[in-house]
């Protein structure tokens, strides 16, 4: 390269422009074409390769340089380049009259085309024996990283021939380790050795990043320099992707430093980031065909992917093992007020999930500490620090004095992860570890100093590569990001117990006395029910959901009609509430001022709790889906006529009739709301429910049990909203299908309630029956045999021991499930079953299955 280059010390030698050297190394030619094909640019032996000098090529169409046929091949691979940074590969290419064959490398680059070629020479001394796919199934094999990085090394050091081929790692400072080593013998060992981040400066590693391929065929070989240097805007050619691109005299003379006499390097990208290289070292010239680097490319791709995959795996399996003591650390600590008292237990449970030697307590401006740590006052002013400029975020650090020179901690103490468990002023949990004192064998002495070399004062690559060794102190073991991933799980963990441990909450538990203990279970147990039956509303409705709009609509208007119904029927006490005012609420939330055309006849009634709230999502539904579909949908048309009566039995009878509104068919699919209209009256009071698709409207008849319906009552009050709740589930059970091949009975008298604790059971790999009633159960276990049962303490108006006494008789395991809590579950001759706290959750199942030892597996 001709011209003036500034001088390369330590102040600039990240920024030697080493991708604009304008040369390339002597082993192929070079040319840049415009836009219309008219050569720009041409290496000064471009006559070694197609007989023509740079000089006279320069402003010439290309097609008078290459045969017509090769340059048509040339443009359509160009057209298969998408996107930047990427190259096109032509093998045994004629591109001479001559029919001489070439490999050629086309890209792009700011508008032009580069075109790279050199000689095809076939390389069967050193192509490899085994195909792709043996070699990855030989990586796959590897039981252990360490197994699978010398494997590697292995399967690339026969793909290319070179004397050693070195898996490089690189750390998050840019310094290097060398992982694995294939070598021949008698060249020694770098195996183990560190390098620092110099050594392979920051423009490298992002060029490493871009193009990930990089071979140096001779390091004696003289530069063949691109002319002109310099367009005609003055701008360098950028050589970024380009094969041939020439070395950086430094790194020439590091390379000879070494005694290499080539080199090759291939990219290691894991997740978009540059993990590392596969560094290829010959003690002489060397120069693998075109076809071999392609596949060492290719091999060092699939290399990569096999990683991540394997990196993937392990963080996988550790955030999964962590996220089930985080899911028992919630349910441990969510009745554990004395947890300032006790941070030993604490450590204990995150021990597990996040290693650690010490922990810190501090939540609201009390403080506790166990293990290795700071001081009581050396962690006061941690805090302070911490709020002031942690962000409410992960905050972790492995050098901590180097980080908080002014703070008086034990030097012993050197890495911390610090975990936000409140807002602002924040609470935390912080974890301490201790000074990991290694020693570190460096390629060279890391901090040699300045020396004077051919290029000039600055750091000369060291002439030494025996091992230096290194005491490294006032580190721990880093926190991994797989690590800081569970911190994130612990934290939205622990910030809502700690708001379930503060004053209030253990006031109210100290005002709790005998007297208390029924209201207090009667109040869990209808806020459980509450919240279970929305949760089953919530994702049974996602099925029927065709977007996001109308999904939210549909659990918009669900809910506000449970809201409705619970107003009326807590404005009494509980009490009885009328089936007029129930329909008169939802025709005004729907209709407003055109509520007349809905036409209710019939003497009021009196609907108890729990059939009253099954009819609002009845008659919300149905409303609904005339609004929508029916004769409320038709512009001021179409009419609703609803009547009801008693009959002879006492039972209430409902006809719904909906007239003058589009003509009416079957659908074709019954979603979640169709669902809760022909099921739930049957399936929750034992009623019946009739739905009728007829051309001229839609028809439905409900008959509600007497049991339910009183006759009005002035002094009557609104009924009970209890539901018998629907469990929380998540979407990921921990362990896949613990309950696969088990037959088990679900004994649930609320349909949506079973309907949640059957998906959650079946994805638990469980065959799932379930019964309403006493009754229905019975006559299903005359006829069937189960491997466990859930029971619903509480079925509306008696209970399930009756089920317990017949299935401890078969031997059958079972457990109950209560939103009331342990004592009224075993305030019988059960006592000693397992209890589940509604509502139900996967992990609440898969916690229950630890505690049943007939359901563990082998």
């Amino acid at each position: 390269m001709s011209g003036t280059r500034e001088p390369v010390d330590l102040t600039n030698c990240d920024r030697e422009p080493i991708h604009q050297l304008g040369a390339i190394q002597p082993f192929g030619f070079l040319l840049v074409v415009s836009s219309d094909w008219i050569v720009t640019r041409a290496s000064v032996n471009l006559a070694e390769f197609l007989g023509v000098t740079q000089a006279d090529a320069l402003g010439r169409p290309a097609s008078t340089l290459i045969l017509p046929e090769a340059l048509h091949t040339i443009r359509n691979k160009l057209t298969t380049l998408r996107g930047a940074d990427l190259v096109e590969r032509i093998f045994a290419i004629a591109l001479t009259p001559d029919q001489s064959k070439f490999d050629v490398d086309v890209h792009f680059n700011e508008g032009q085309v580069i075109i790279e070629g050199e000689r095809c020479e076939e390389d069967r001394r050193n192509a490899p024996s085994l195909s792709m796919r043996s070699m990855m199934s030989r990586l796959d094999q590897a039981e252990t990283l360490e197994a699978f990085f010398r494997e590697g090394a292995r399967q690339a050091r026969a793909l290319t021939g070179f004397d050693r081929v070195m898996v490089y790692r690189f750390d998050e400072s840019g310094s290097g380790e060398v992982v694995a080593e294939a070598a021949r013998s008698g060249i020694g060992s770098f195996l183990g050795l560190h390098y620092p981040a110099s050594d392979i400066p920051v423009q490298a590693r992002a060029l490493y990043l871009r193009n990930l391929f990089r071979i140096i065929a001779d390091v004696d070989a003289v530069p063949v320099p691109v002319l002109p240097e310099r367009d005609e805007h003055g701008q360098p050619l950028d050589l970024s992707m380009s094969v041939l691109r020439s070395v950086s005299p430094i790194h020439i003379e590091y390379l000879k430093n070494m005694g290499v006499g080539a080199s090759l390097s291939i990219s290691i990208v894991v997740d978009g980031k540059l993990w590392g290289l596969f560094a290829c070292h010959h003690y002489g010239p060397r120069l693998p065909s075109a076809q071999s680097r392609s596949t060492a490319e290719l091999f060092s791709q699939m290399f990569a992917s096999r990683l991540e995959s394997r990196e993937r795996r392990l963080a996988l399996d550790y955030e999964t093992k962590a996220r089930r003591i985080a899911d028992r650390l919630l349910t441990s600590v969510a009745d554990n007020a004395s947890l300032l008292d006790d941070p030993a237990w604490l450590i204990e449970a995150l021990a597990d999930a996040i290693p650690a030697d010490g922990i810190g307590v501090w939540i609201n401006g009390r403080m506790a500490l166990a293990g290795i740590g700071p001081d009581e006052r050396g962690f006061s002013a941690l805090v302070r620090h911490l709020n002031r400029n942690a962000g409410g975020r992960i905050y972790a650090v492995d050098r901590l004095a180097e980080t908080y020179p002014d703070f008086e901690i034990d030097p012993v103490v050197a890495g911390m992860l610090a975990i936000p468990i409140s807002r602002s002023p924040r609470d935390y949990v912080v974890l301490f570890r201790q000074e990991l004192v290694r020693t570190v064998r460096w390629g060279g002495d890391p901090h040699k100093p300045v020396e004077h070399g051919p290029n000039g004062p600055r750091l000369t690559p060291r002439k030494s590569f025996e091992a230096w060794a290194e005491l490294v102190r006032g580190r721990s073991l880093p926190f991994t990001e797989a690590e800081r991933r569970v911190a994130e799980t612990i934290r939205v963990t622990l910030i809502e117990v700690v708001l379930r441990l503060t004053d209030e909450a253990s006031m109210a538990r100290q005002m709790a006395n005998e007297r208390q203990e029924l209201l207090i279970a009667e109040l869990n147990h209808r806020v459980r029910n509450i919240l279970s039956l929305i949760t089953g509303i919530i994702r049974q409705s996602q099925t029927t959901s065709v977007s996001l709009g109308d999904y939210i609509r549909q659990i918009e208007g669900r809910v506000q009609s449970l809201a409705r119904a619970h107003d009326q029927i807590t404005r009494d006490h509980w009490a009885p509430a009328s089936l007029r005012q129930l329909l008169a609420a939802e025709t005004a939330a729907y209709l407003g001022k055109n509520a007349q055309r809905i036409r209710m006849s019939g003497e009021d009634v009196l609907l108890e709790p729990q059939a009253f709230s099954t009819a609002a999502l009845v008659f919300h539904e149905l409303m609904t889906n005339s609004a929508k579909y029916g004769s409320l949908s038709a512009a001021g048309s179409g009419t609703v006529e609803l009547g009801w009566h008693r009959d002879g039995e006492g039972d209430l009878c409902i006809a719904w009739r909906e007239r003058n509104g589009p003509a009416v068919a079957e659908p074709t699919r019954h979603g979640f709301g169709s669902t809760i209209i022909r099921r739930s009256i049957p399936y929750d009071l034992g009623g019946k429910a009739e739905v009728r698709y007829i051309e001229s409207g839609l028809e439905a008849d409900f008959c509600i049990p007497a049991r339910y319906v009183n006759a009005v009552d002035p002094a009557g009050g609104l009924p009970d909203a209890q539901l018998d709740g629907v469990a929380e589930r998540k979407t990921t059970p921990a362990d896949p299908e613990p309950l696969s091949g088990l037959k088990i009975l679900l004994v649930e008298n609320n349909l949506i309630i079973a309907m949640d604790g059957e998906d959650i059971l079946r994805r638990l790999g469980a065959e799932v029956i379930t019964a309403p009633n006493v009754a229905e159960a019975m006559e299903i276990l005359a006829d069937r045999s189960f491997d466990f049962a859930l029971l619903d303490v509480n079925l509306g108006d008696e209970t399930s021991f009756g089920i317990a006494d017949r299935l401890t008789a078969e031997g059958v395991p079972f457990a109950f499930a209560t939103g009331y809590g342990e004592g009224i579950a075993q305030a019988n001759s059960h006592s000693d079953a397992p209890v589940l706290q509604k509502p139900y959750t996967t992990e609440g199942i898969t916690d229950l299955l630890a505690r049943v030892p007939l359901l563990k597996k082998e």
